[in-house]
């Protein structure tokens, strides 16, 4: 009798391609020995960091670099090295990490920092999920912060999304402000948006002093390195020779994206046990990266008004059907025309396009540049796709709305 014979048959319970898939995970944190080509940029951040150990204000930082460049990851890294040394000289540091994609507003960055570092038994209050205006959870953050640490650092992923950047000043003087008298808070900012700092409001700017570091794209040795630390999620003899040389070769051809290399290994490896294969091999690897690349631009737009995705939509088109990439607002306007009259919507001005195709812009939807017209005559802007146009169609014809799009569009 094994194992597993007792337990409920509508289950599986020996993966035949997985040995640990959550080394695959985007939330999976590697040891400091599967962290590749970054020697530098960590040493950075822990130079930032150091006077946390003992118990000091460490450097507030704000980390730029293209997705999947390692921001996320160092940082959490160094983090966490930070408050285990910190523990052995009694120095009580931790940590909040807060997605800004996700949660924006000051209220909910200071009610989700409060939460996480309050320890009630110590500090005497609780933060509750509702209930309380944002100028109360400032006060219980106060209190949780000096009562239950001697620093906090704040790791504010996406910081160019933030609603009110007002959240940096407040939390970055602090102690100069006497908000807090038993402790100190620093922060690390995370950006793929280098020229993030040039919109911060003066009173941030003139009040965050901070460093800067840049990450740059790994190359495609590095993404090999990487995937290969990561060999061990699957069985041994489970991957193909060129499995991993050619995940790394698709991964680099845009910016050396490491998690794009992670995601598409992963949904290689499910692809091939969905087929009930037991060995992943270079077929797999191809049609994880189309599954890779819907999967992401779905994350994108999920959500997005419908009028969006018809102007997206409007703009595929125009890319399926020329040899150009870039197009001005006025070309995509008047093929949006066209795409909202086909699907009864209301037609937008073409201000509100505009403003949109901005929108699309800023959450990395697509690529817009604005371009001079010549002396005297002004500027306009250009938009391109940044994924695969079929990949792109795809994904919006997911809609119900848009769904009726789906045959004819090749005469547009």
């Amino acid at each position: 009798m094994s194992a597993n014979d007792d337990r409920d048959p509508l289950f599986r319970y020996d993966d035949p391609v997985f040995a640990d898939e959550r080394l695959l995970e985007i939330t999976h944190l590697p040891g400091p020995d599967r962290i590749v080509g970054r020697d530098e940029q960590m040493q950075r951040v822990a130079d930032a960091l150091n006077p946390a150990i003992f118990g000091s204000e460490p450097n507030h930082l704000f980390i730029f670099g293209k997705t999947g460049t390692g921001k996320s990851l160092i940082s959490r890294s160094v983090t966490k090295r930070v408050i285990s040394e910190a523990r052995r000289d009694d120095v009580t540091v931790k940590y909040a990490f807060i997605d800004c994609g996700e949660q924006n507003t000051e209220a909910s960055i200071i009610k989700t920092i409060a939460q996480l570092v309050n320890e009630p038994a110590e500090s005497g209050v609780s933060v509750p999920d509702r209930g309380l205006g944002t100028g109360d959870y400032y006060k219980r953050l106060w209190q949780a912060v000096d009562r239950c640490t001697d620093v906090t650092i704040v790791i504010l992923d996406e910081i160019d999304m933030l609603e009110d950047d007002e959240v940096l000043r407040k939390l970055s003087r602090a102690g100069e402000n006497r908000r807090i008298s038993n402790s100190s808070i620093g922060i690390i900012g995370i950006s793929n948006k280098i020229d993030f700092p040039d919109h911060l409001s003066e009173r941030v700017k003139s009040s965050l002093s901070r460093d800067e570091l840049v990450f740059s794209p790994y190359d495609a040795n590095q993404l090999v390195e990487i995937l290969e630390k990561r060999r061990d999620a699957f069985h041994d003899g489970v991957l193909a020779d060129d499995v991993i040389p050619l995940t790394a070769a698709l991964a680099a051809q845009e910016h050396g994206d490491a998690r794009k290399a992670i995601d598409i290994l992963r949904n290689a490896g499910r692809i091939a046990k969905k087929q009930t294969d037991t060995r992943v091999t270079a077929e797999h690897v191809r049609d994880a990266k189309e599954k890779t690349e819907a999967d992401r631009f779905n994350e994108l737009i999920e959500g997005s008004p419908q009028q969006a995705k018809a102007i997206l939509y409007s703009l595929t088109i125009l890319t399926e059907n020329s040899s150009q990439k870039e197009f001005p607002t006025k070309i995509i306007y008047n093929q949006y025309k066209e795409i909202a009259r086909r699907l009864d919507f209301d037609v937008l001005s073409e201000r509100r396009v505009q403003e949109i195709l901005q929108e699309q812009n800023f959450l990395n939807v697509i690529q817009s540049e604005r371009e001079g017209r010549g002396r005297g005559r002004g500027a306009h802007a250009k938009h391109r796709l940044l994924e695969n146009p079929s990949i792109v169609k795809k994904v919006l014809l997911r809609d119900s709305r848009l769904a009726v799009l789906e045959n004819g569009d090749d005469d547009e």
